[in-house]
This record gives C-alpha cells, structure tokens and sequence, in this order.
C-alpha cells in the first residue's frame, strides 16, 4: 500500500516509523507545513516527501494524520474529497460543532475515519475489557482513572488545547466508555492552578478532577495533573462484584510507596506518553491498515470521538459553572 502522512512533529516521526517499518507499506509519502521537518522525517525512514498538498492529491491508498490539533478537521476533509481512508490523532476538533460536522460527513458518506485512541490497544487496557465482558469482573461498581503528565506543555500549546478535559484527559474519558460499554450521564468536575500560573491566563487549569455517573450506574473519578515529578503516569483500577484490578500499575509507575517493607521500583519510570504506549500506538495503526484493506472493522469510529468530547465538554461546563452537568445539556 501507498500511505501519506500528514504531520512529521514527535508524534508524527514516531507514526512514520512504524508505518516505514510495516510489511504492507510499500510507499511512505510525508507532508509537513514545515518542509523541511517532513524532509528530515522522510530520509530518516526511507520514505518521500511532498507539500501537504502534494501528499493528498498524490493518489495514495490512505492517509494518517499527526498535524497539529487545530488542523485535523480541515485535513480530514481534504483527505475525505479525495476519497482516502484516514487515520486521524484526536480530537477531530476542539470545537464541539466542528466535530458534529465532521462526524456527520463521515457516517453519511460511510467513509473511513479510525481516531487515535491508542489506549484500547494496550495490552493492560485490553486484558481489564475482557475481564469485565467475559464478567470476571462480575458486577461493575466503580472506576478510578489517572493520568498525569511528566511536565507541562510549552505556553504556544495551552490555547489552542481546548483546556485540561479535552486535551489531557479525552483519553481517559474514551477508555472509561469503552470499559463500562456505556455512556457518561453526569458530570461534577473541579479544576485549580496549583503551580503552573501560565495556564490561569488561559482561562485552564493545571490539576482538576471530575466524578462521572454513567447510564447504568457505574461511578467513575477522574484525577490528574499537568506535572508529575516522577514521570508520565497513567492507571485506571476497576472494582466489581467478582475481581479487582488495575491497569498501568507495574515496575515503572511513578509512583511511591512509603508502606514499610514496600518493594522498590525495578526499572526507569516512564518518561513520557511514547514510552508508556509504543506498543499500542503501533497496533492502533496496524489495526488501521488492516481496516484499509478491508480485513478489519474501525474499532475507534467518528462518533466515538464525539461521544468522549461531549462528556470532556460537559466537565468544562461543570467546571466552571461549579454545578453537576448532564450530558443532556450538551447537544
């Protein structure tokens, strides 16, 4: 197959060697408004490179998206005119209307649009849904979801992020519906600056928290940050009726324990999102490519993109608001 990717920043370099690195890529083709960053990428991996243009009129078999955020939703349409299957890094939009229309064009036209939300192909992520779908994990009571970065984004990025819910924990809010098999119907949500003062000038937060109710009942809490001193830490642990489990906790989780006798740490913590899911990034996009070739189903659609958005929008109301928000409010 003949892919183009559009992106060629840390997350798109990573993407570009994996897709060099696959069997079925026979030609990588690598866009970048920089040129002379996606020229860079392409001689590192052995693939070409074009304009942004270039790579979408190129006549490829699909397209992978790692641009920047606030370019996904033009490029998704750009690469739908052309009639190619995308992948695409979350969100589709910041904007909720935005992703609504997207969404739209996508199931109208039942095109291919698989979003990156790599966390479902983590082995640990994947091992707890099958604990709870074979109801090992019997009676689903309650979830507990982390996630906390090694350091805060640089200042150009905060503003055009969409805010803590929708940028650092649209993840967790993906992974929690796709665990519980259900939608969030509630949202109370609450945020402070407790040390990177750049984020109030944003109108953001760098620590924030939310309680989640969802259709059936299942209660979820959401905890995080914008820095960790230890490294990049992600866990969620799922309580039922028949076992208790976590994900994300293993030899490298940043994290102490300061019980007597507690073992020490075995490895170096993760120091970032890369190193903490290298396997699942390159499983998501040889799912991708499978689905391109018509041997899979997209297991990661447009309207699961929306559906995290909403409940990430939901606890921004709440947030600010300071009252609990249905999800009924939010289109």
């Amino acid at each position: 197959m003949n892919i183009g990717l559009l992106g060629a920043g840390r997350i798109g370099a990573f993407h570009a060697r994996t897709l060099a690195e696959h069997p079925d890529v026979d030609v990588l083709l690598i866009g970048d408004v920089d040129a002379a960053r996606a020229a860079t990428v392409a001689e590192e991996v052995g693939g070409q490179h074009a304009t942004v243009e270039g790579v979408i009129g190129a006549g490829l078999d699909a397209a992978v998206i790692a641009a920047a955020t606030t370019e996904h939703a033009a490029l998704i349409g750009s690469c739908l005119d052309a009639g190619l299957p995308v992948f695409c890094e979350k969100p589709i939009a910041i904007d909720r209307e935005e992703t609504v229309a997207v969404v739209d064009r996508v199931e109208a036209s039942e095109s291919v649009l698989q979003m990156g939300f790599q966390r479902r192909f983590d082995a640990g992520y994947k091992e707890a849904k099958r604990l709870i779908d074979d109801h090992t994990i019997g009676t689903l009571y309650s979830l507990r979801l982390a996630t906390h970065d090694p350091s805060p984004p640089h200042e150009g990025y905060i503003p055009q992020s969409g805010g803590i819910f929708k940028d650092l924990f649209i993840h967790d809010l993906d992974i929690l519906r796709w665990l519980t098999g259900t939608e969030a119907e509630e949202v109370y949500a609450q945020g402070s600056v407790r040390e990177f003062d750049v984020f109030e000038k944003y109108d953001d937060v760098d620590t924030a928290a939310a309680l989640i109710r969802m259709a059936d009942g299942v209660v979820a809490v959401l905890t995080g940050g914008r820095q960790d001193p230890w490294g990049y830490d992600v866990r969620t642990e799922i309580f039922g009726s028949g076992d208790s489990v976590s994900v994300g906790l293993d030899s490298r989780t940043p994290l102490r324990s300061v019980e007597p006798g507690a073992l020490p740490w075995e490895g170096q913590p993760y120091p970032d999102f890369l190193a903490r899911f290298a396997d699942a990034y390159r499983a998501e996009l040889g799912h991708f490519l499978e689905v391109v070739q018509g041997r899979a189903e997209n297991p990661c659609t447009a309207r699961d993109a929306l559906e995290a958005l909403r409940t990430a929008v939901a606890a921004d109301l709440s947030m600010r608001e300071g009252r609990p928000v249905k999800l009924s409010e939010v289109g």
